[in-house]
């Protein structure tokens, strides 16, 4: 198999396309997609489009199915993906919604409703038997008993298609300025794989996941901007790099109006002098939690999709201001006519871009590895 065959993917809960555009990065093509919320498939498509426009591929980005996981019959996909028949060689992404799994959500698991939508994420695979598939997830899908339990007797269906290998990663350890800790799910299909393969690279923790020694344990690695009064000015800690920290991601005010999404961002209703009474750093709070310029970011949006407070201006982020956080190119534009509220909880639900990227890397490279060996 050449490196340069662009191997066809398809991406379930595309949301954005932020898990779509690091396997776009690292050489895959996105042939089919699925978003169930209508608002977010007209996101997605704005955004791909533009973005894809800069790197020189004008082909406009669309949801090639906007139902329901539940609702999509095998043949659909089928039809719709694989016009001139199924390859020899594809693959399958998808997040499946995390609420119920979130160690801050309702914690409901796969009793609740979005909870469901991973097993039947599982079911689709082992319907359509793809080459390999990734599933990002909250942390929490791992860390209860009780889910991790229920888990393993799902995969167990899975595992007799599929190898599988899973680990958590921390998109602040790849360059993004944000502590975003997620588990990927690889699982390769046993069938693709010969014996000799199998005996000498299928044991124990198998997958080569990625590690970005750049960056490698950066949240107890570097001395982090401390807690601050509201307005002061401050120094970078020295051997800090700033591309992990929030200062890298904020619009200057001269540039509010000539970078695209970068003058939209919600109104506050407390007052001047109450804002000012949260200090710089100060992210325990409940609510208008306000960042710290040298340090990382704490997930893009939390709780009803709050917005942070910027560190030394008295408004919230802008949505070009957490599209960066989110290790989200310029060139990624959202049409302004859309609401606030569904832009940034598509963004907060994202899988920041260089996190995806190194994911896709480390599967194309493997995924290679066992084509040579065929």
């Amino acid at each position: 198999m050449s490196k340069n065959i662009k191997i066809p993917i398809l991406s379930f809960f595309s949301g954005g396309g932020f898990l779509d555009m690091g396997f776009e990065q690292a050489g895959f093509e996105i042939i089919w997609t699925n978003e169930f919320d209508k608002t977010f498939a007209q996101l997605h498509a704005a955004g791909i489009t533009s973005w894809r426009k800069s790197r020189g591929n004008h082909i406009k980005a669309e949801i090639f199915n906007t139902k329901s996981i539940i609702d999509i019959t095998t043949d659909e996909i089928i039809t719709e993906a694989f016009p001139n028949g199924i390859p020899n060689l594809f693959g399958i992404i998808g997040g499946p919604p995390c609420q119920d799994f979130s160690m801050n959500g309702n914690m409901k698991g796969f009793n609740g409703d979005r909870g469901k939508l991973t097993v039947i994420y599982l079911d689709k695979i082992l319907e359509l038997m793809p080459t390999f598939f990734v599933m990002e997830n909250v942390t929490g899908l791992i860390k209860r008993n009780e889910t991790k339990v229920y888990l393993q007797n799902i995969l167990k269906k899975v595992e007799i298609e599929y190898f599988i290998d899973y680990k958590k990663l921390n998109s602040l350890d790849f360059g993004v300025p944000q502590f975003r800790e997620r588990v990927f799910f690889i699982g390769i299909k046993k069938m693709h794989i010969n014996k000799k393969y199998i005996n000498q690279n299928i044991i124990g923790n198998w997958f080569p996941f990625p590690i970005n020694q750049t960056y490698q344990n950066a949240a107890s690695r570097y001395k982090w901007g401390k807690s601050e009064k509201f307005g002061q000015n401050l120094t970078k800690p020295k051997d800090l790099p700033i591309e992990l920290c929030v200062e890298s991601c904020l619009v200057k005010p001269n540039q509010l109006k000539s970078i695209p999404n970068a003058n939209e961002f919600f109104n506050l209703y407390k007052s001047e002098n109450e804002l000012k009474l949260i200090n710089e750093g100060e992210t325990n709070r409940p609510s208008f939690k306000r960042l710290h310029r040298f340090k990382y970011s704490p997930t893009a949006c939390y709780g009803n999709n709050e917005v942070h407070l910027h560190p030394y201006q008295n408004r919230r982020l802008s949505v070009r201001e957490v599209l960066r956080i989110q290790g989200v190119p310029d060139t990624y534009v959202l049409p302004p006519e859309i609401p606030l509220s569904k832009k940034f909880k598509m963004i907060g639900n994202g899988v920041p871009v260089p996190l995806a990227r190194e994911v896709a890397m480390s599967t194309r490279n493997f995924i290679y590895s066992i084509e040579t060996n065929i």
